[in-house]
């Protein structure tokens, strides 16, 4: 993928404010947990009844977008994949709970919602497995991908732990 025309025609302003999440990004302390959260908030609106399908077109639609606004961003601001740009963990946050949609109607949907955060979080900070290695891609792409694969592996995990919940008896009554 490449940066494409469009961004290009986008004010500066609205670039930096889409891709630090307006003041999000510019607290002064873990900005990307705070983008974090906004993407929790995000996800628990926008997403909250929408199919697996739908979820996953948006979502792709959501990265191409804050691909390319991080790219222009990181052109405008003139630094590489800097702490500000919060967009990349705002949108890929609901990719962690792809296919937990009945757990997360039920009772205990906070928990698995907490749980999801945080192991993001941990993985974000982190980047094992190769995911620091992600970064080095050009522009937007580097910004973005590190954070796509911690939310891919932060939902493989929670589907593990529901599989060890489950044949532990633990979500019988949440999961039919």
């Amino acid at each position: 993928m490449k940066q494409h025309l469009w961004v290009k025609f986008l004010p500066k302003n609205l670039v930096i404010n889409l891709a630090t999440l307006g003041p999000i990004g510019k607290f002064r302390h873990a900005p990307g947990t705070w983008g974090s959260l906004a993407g929790i908030i995000w996800f628990s609106v926008a997403y909250w009844n929408l199919n697996y399908l739908a979820i996953l077109l948006f979502s792709f639609l959501s990265l191409y977008l804050a691909v390319q606004i991080c790219w222009e961003a990181e052109i405008l601001l003139d630094l590489r994949d800097p702490g500000k740009i919060v967009i990349d963990e705002f949108v890929v946050i609901p990719l962690c709970f792809m296919g937990l949609q009945k757990l997360l109607q039920s009772e205990i949907g906070w928990l698995v919602i907490l749980v999801g955060f945080l192991i993001f979080r941990l993985f974000d900070v982190l980047k094992p497995f190769g995911i620091k290695e992600l970064q080095n891609y050009p522009g937007g792409i580097g910004v973005v991908a590190d954070d796509f694969a911690a939310a891919v592996l932060t939902s493989i995990v929670i589907h593990i732990l529901v599989i060890i919940a489950y044949y532990q008896g633990f979500l019988d009554k949440y999961i039919g």
